[in-house]
Formats: structure tokens, C-alpha cells, sequence
């Protein structure tokens, strides 16, 4: 009896490590980037329908797929070229991040000051923090306080490259002896209490560079090719759904705030491998809707607190945090990040790009060894007329 296509399409491994490295994009990651920032502004704005929904572990989400897709492009530049260049590197994490960053934290700075707020709000002694990505030292609660993710990533990205790609090439076992090490030591500062905050993201970043390095190597690939199977999608999904939603009752039982997080992120890391082709769930979560948000979360995540401030101020009803308000603070967030996407982000991508380009240029100019010019030859003796 022949299998429906249908279902071959569901239960069937799909991909092989050739598919693998000649996926240009992963469809899929648009989606779950938009589900974890629409997550983090429910949290923040939802009220008590949401207080427990887990929607925080949104940045953890995020975390894994930065650690994913990061090491993932460096591995396939290495792959390219012999030699991923650390220099390239840090340009795209600064173009790529940085000037949304500013952009969205010196409004932010604007709209207190505007307010009368600049004083009570103690701008002037957090504004050094902000600048300096040593957000996660701030108090939490305070203003752009969710900004804190970004200065474990900026923190993070000025060590990874470092150990994984700076030598050159390096096989796979000790790329993933540096992150298991990593891991098993930042396991070890948690015991720590003072130490806590933050280190578990740490781990989860390390938790997706680890399921790039196994699968960009063939070794590693064949060893979790059975984890891509699109069916397995809908096992590990509502495993996630239901770490989120018990992730209180995880930090109760266990005495540790740590603990779901790094449960969340191991449970991430499988969902992720089980879309990374096709299959049901790869076609929703790159709808357009999906990816039109996706791609714009990173904006979102960063201006959630400016849209708020927007609805509160124009519209009294919103002051009350409850899920009609989170979803027009989201709306808000969608249109100000769509619009940091087209005239920031974008563009300054566009430049960091003609920067590496240039640069890249310039060092294959001076690799390359110049062709000896000829040698000029002496001109004709020019004839001169016999006087008469």
C-alpha cells in the first residue's frame, strides 16, 4: 500500500547534510523570532492573564537562535574561504545592532527628558550603563531595562569568535570541548548566587552555537538527522509551550530561577531542529505575517517601551495592563519597528556590507603577489634628413 506524498511529507526524514549546507535561509526562524518578541510585550503588558504565561523566556528563544544562526554564518564563511575573519565578524554584530540600539535608547533618553522625567528616572546615572551595554548591572524595572539581553549578546560576541574562530580552522571536537566547557563552567558560577543573574543565558546562547557546530560537521549532522523529522515538530512545540507555561512552578520545585530556563533552552534547541527544512509548522511560521514580524523583531523588542509610552499617554483606558492593551502596544511596536527596519536597520546593514566588501578588497590587493611590468623598450631612432 503506497504512502499518501502527504504524509511522507510529515513522518519522512527530510533533509541530508548536503541539503543541509545549501540552505541559503531558515524559513522557520522568522516566525519564532516574532512569537518571542510578541512574547517578551505580553509579559510586560499583559496584565495578570499573562503574569504566568512565561512570556520572559521569549529572550531565551531568542538566545538560542542568535547562538544558531551566528555560528552557522561563521562556520559557512570558514567553510568558503578557509578562514572565518573574526574583523568581518564584529562589523556585522555592530552594523547589525548598534544603530537601532542608539537610535532607540536616545529617544527613549528624549521622551523622558520631554516628560520631566529625566531626574526621578535617574537617567543621568543609568545613561553610562546604556552606552556601555552593561545593561544587566541596571536595576530591574528600570526604564529600557529589557535591554539587558542585548549586553550578555554584545558581551558573548566579544568572546566567541575569539575561541571557535580567531586560530583559523579548528576541527569540530575542540569547538565543541570549548563550548562544553564554557557551559560546564558557567554551570558552575550559578551555584555562585551573587553570580546568577544572567549567567544562564550565557549557557543558552552556548546551547545553539553547540547544535550549529554538530550540524555543519557530517559526523555531527548524521548524529541528530533522526531529531529532523518534520513530525517531531508537534512533539517538542507543546513541550515548549508547556515548560513556559509551568516555568513558576519549575523555579518552586527545583528552589532555582536557572533551572526552567535551561530546560527551556535544550527544549528550543530540538524544535529548532525539527524545522529547519520543511514540513507543516516550517509553512506557518514563515507565513508573510510571520515573517514580516520576525524580521522586524528585533526593532519590536527594543521600542516596546516607547510604544507604550505612546498608547498610555494618547489613550487613558491603556494604563490598565491587560491583553487588549498588549495587543495595541503590539500593533503600536510593529509600526515604529517596521519603520527603524526600513530607514535603520536595513540601510546600515546595507553599509556595514560595502564596508566588509571593501575591506576584503583591500586585504586580497595586498595578498596577491603584482605581475612584473614589462620592460619599457627604447624608442625608434627618430630618422633625420641628409642636409642638402
Amino acid at each position: 500500500m503506497a504512502v499518501p506524498p502527504a504524509l511522507v511529507e510529515v513522518f519522512m526524514p527530510q533533509l541530508t547534510h548536503a541539503d543541509y549546507l545549501a540552505l541559503r535561509r531558515f524559513p522557520a526562524l522568522d516566525g519564532l523570532r516574532a512569537v518571542a518578541a510578541v512574547m517578551v510585550v505580553f509579559q510586560h503588558f499583559g496584565g495578570k492573564t499573562w503574569a504566568y504565561s512565561g512570556g520572559w523566556m521569549g529572550v531565551d528563544l531568542f538566545f538560542v537562535l542568535s547562538g544558531f544562526l551566528i555560528t552557522t554564518l561563521a562556520l559557512r564563511e570558514e567553510g568558503r574561504k578557509g578562514r572565518a575573519s573574526v574583523r568581518n565578524f564584529y562589523l556585522r554584530r555592530v552594523f547589525r545592532l548598534m544603530p537601532v540600539y542608539y537610535v532607540v535608547l536616545a529617544a527613549t533618553a528624549l521622551l523622558y527628558y520631554w516628560r520631566g522625567d529625566w531626574v526621578t528616572a535617574e537617567l543621568d546615572k543609568v545613561l553610562p550603563y546604556y552606552l556601555t551595554f552593561n545593561n544587566e548591572f541596571i536595576a530591574a524595572g528600570h526604564i529600557f531595562g529589557h535591554s539587558w539581553t542585548l549586553a550578555v549578546e554584545q558581551k558573548f560576541y566579544l568572546v566567541w569568535p575569539l575561541l571557535a574562530f580567531a586560530a583559523g580552522f579548528m576541527p569540530m571536537g575542540r569547538r565543541l570541548g570549548i563550548a562544553f566547557g564554557a557551559i560546564a563552567l558557567l554551570a558552575l558560577v550559578l551555584m555562585v548566587p551573587s553570580f546568577n543573574y544572567g549567567t544562564s543565558s550565557y549557557i543558552v546562547i552556548l546551547m545553539g552555537c553547540v547544535v550549529a557546530i554538530l550540524l555543519h560537521d557530517p559526523k555531527g549532522f548524521a548524529f541528530l538527522r533522526g531529531l529532523t523529522r518534520p513530525w517531531l515538530g508537534f512533539v517538542f512545540l507543546p513541550v515548549l509551550v508547556a515548560v513556559q507555561l509551568n516555568a513558576h512552578r519549575l523555579m518552586m520545585l527545583t528552589g532555582s530561577d536557572t533551572t526552567p530556563v535551561l530546560i527551556y533552552g535544550l527544549v528550543v534547541c530540538l524544535l529548532l531542529l525539527s524545522v529547519l527544512g520543511d514540513g507543516p509548522l516550517v509553512k506557518f511560521f514563515s507565513t508573510p505575517p510571520m515573517k514580516f514580524v520576525g524580521e522586524r523583531s528585533y526593532s519590536l523588542y527594543l521600542v516596546q517601551g516607547i510604544a507604550a509610552s505612546f498608547m498610555v499617554s494618547t489613550f487613558p483606558p491603556f494604563r490598565i495592563d491587560r491583553t487588549f492593551t498588549a495587543i495595541m502596544i503590539t500593533l503600536a511596536a510593529i509600526g515604529l519597528a517596521d519603520l527603524l527596519f526600513r530607514h535603520v536597520e536595513q540601510p546600515m546593514i546595507e553599509v556595514g556590507r560595502k564596508l566588509i566588501a571593501r575591506l576584503d578588497r583591500r586585504t586580497a590587493e595586498k595578498r596577491t603577489p603584482q605581475a612584473e611590468e614589462p620592460p619599457v623598450a627604447e624608442p625608434a631612432p627618430v630618422p633625420v634628413p641628409n642636409p642638402a
